[in-house]
């Protein structure tokens, strides 16, 4: 529940800047993290054209599995990646349109 101004004094763990509390802006710094590992950003980018199994992700990014499936359970614990299993295989692919958005927006800031 956001708080208002007047909530301030009663809530003793979430500063305001602007209206966003403290903790907000905590996770907001920790999404942002998962975004600084470039092996991370390259699994989001090649699930741009679609759901595809570890197999495909490791022949496409030319990485050994273990290295992509680790940071497939961070991406998927991060919410930017869901799974869908399809009998003895687990198709990937981003959670949702907010996280191609904010690759794009953010290809599209460094390109400036």
């Amino acid at each position: 529940m956001p708080y208002k101004h007047d909530d301030i004094e009663e809530c003793h763990d979430c500063h305001l800047i602007g209206d966003v509390t403290e903790n907000e802006l905590i996770d907001l710094a920790e999404l942002f993290k998962i975004f600084g590992d470039s092996t991370r950003i390259k699994i989001l980018f090649d699930l741009f054209h679609g759901e595809k199994n570890v197999s495909q992700i490791c022949e496409d990014l030319e990485m050994n599995q273990s290295a992509i499936s680790h940071q497939l359970k961070i991406l998927r614990t991060s919410k930017l990646v869901g799974a869908r299993r399809d009998g003895k295989s687990i198709y990937y692919s981003l959670a949702d349109d907010h996280v191609r958005m904010i690759i794009e927006m953010g290809k599209e800031h460094i390109e400036e």
